[in-house]
């Protein structure tokens, strides 16, 4: 039967009352140890310190929709900064379009690269997962983080993956997890705050990259070849491109996102 753990729950107790309804299912892990690795990865025979890079901005094609205002009326500890909207269609400057993950999907044949051991950080802050959008290489370690005075719930849902679903009452330490298998578009809720969400895309090696405010991506350390690039978006649906990287001169990536786009 799927668990949902709460940290620290001696101390929380009146917490535990109030997660209890928001945690309905999901195949749990225990707070201080990641997912469980699968086989052996194949000893790393590459670095990414090539000489190719690859660069370019993703537009919003047409007239973006309003943004739409973020409600937090649930929870009086979750008070929004003055204009905050939702983090699903985020069109800036120059329609440039942000929270497109941006990675290679084919072309790096049967090189292998190094897990990072750095971890990366998910957030929540302002009753929001900061960043909303982002990428990891498989087997790379994780941390969730809790900056908020209230009680969060951290539920993942992936496909590949193992799902885990924990309470994360505030001022705890960070919670570290694992996901090992490559997945693009996994996402994270909580589920007692039910506008928060987040995505994280897993992939087999460190070429990826995330759209900033302007639409803009870089990604470094190629070695010259002929790759496929996708983009992904977690409303408009996914492109392909392909792309020549010499190694002497960034190669460049234009694309544009409809709405309605599958």
């Amino acid at each position: 039967m799927p668990t949902c753990e709460l940290l620290n729950p001696k101390l929380y107790l009146p917490m535990v009352i109030v997660l209890a309804a928001a945690c309905g299912g999901g195949a749990d892990q225990p707070a201080s140890s990641a997912t469980p690795a699968a086989a052996p990865a194949a000893a790393p025979t590459d670095t990414a310190d090539g000489p190719g890079v690859i660069a370019g901005t993703i537009t919003f094609g047409g007239t973006p929709p309003p943004a739409r205002p973020l409600r937090m009326d649930s929870d009086p500890k979750c008070v929004p900064e003055p204009g905050s909207t939702s983090d699903l269609l985020v069109v800036g400057p120059g329609q440039g379009l942000k929270n497109v993950f941006v990675y290679v999907k084919d072309g790096l044949g049967t090189r292998t690269y190094a897990i990072p051991t750095t971890p990366v950080t998910l957030d929540q802050k302002g009753c929001r997962y900061v960043p909303h959008v982002f990428g990891v290489q498989a087997g790379q370690t994780f941390q969730v983080a809790n900056n908020d005075t209230t009680l969060h719930n951290v539920h993942a849902l992936p496909k590949n993956n193992r799902e885990f679903n924990f309470g994360q009452p505030a001022n705890v330490p960070a919670v570290s997890r694992v996901f090992d298998k490559p997945e693009i578009g996994l996402p994270f809720r909580c589920d007692v705050h039910g506008w928060m969400n987040a995505y994280v895309n897993i992939v087999p090696h460190p070429f990826f990259a995330v759209t900033n405010d302007g639409g803009s991506f870089e990604i470094k350390g190629l070695p010259p070849g002929s790759y496929t690039i996708e983009l992904w978006h977690e409303q408009l649906g996914t492109q392909s491109q392909p792309v020549t990287v010499d190694g002497k001169t960034p190669a460049s990536i234009k694309a544009a996102f409809k709405g309605g786009q599958t």
